[in-house]
């Protein structure tokens, strides 16, 4: 399944939970703890919308990253004189 598939199917199942915490609070009243339950769900909803944000914005990065051009000129030497080869030492230097 796609991210989005995961997504829809995470909102059915709180739209879901939602009608059954509607469904018992008509039947238990409007108490602290049925309140508590409603309160956790409206999190889950703005989890779950946080999610979808950020799941587009990956697919839209990624979309954009996609493709990397990569140079055929070589690298400018100078870019390594003043680093040692690994394992080797130093160019001035013996190894140990």
């Amino acid at each position: 399944m796609s991210v989005h598939e995961e997504l829809a199917t995470v909102q059915r199942c709180l739209d879901d939970l939602n009608r059954a915490v509607n469904r018992l609070e008509q039947q238990m009243g409007g108490g602290l703890d049925i309140r508590r339950v409603r309160a956790d769900c409206e999190h889950l909803r703005a989890s779950a919308a946080l999610l979808r944000e950020t799941a587009s914005g990956r697919l839209a990065d990624r979309r954009q990253d996609q493709l990397v051009t990569i140079s055929d000129t070589p690298y400018d030497v100078a870019l390594w004189t003043d680093s040692d080869d690994e394992g080797l030492g130093a160019r001035d230097r013996r190894a140990p």
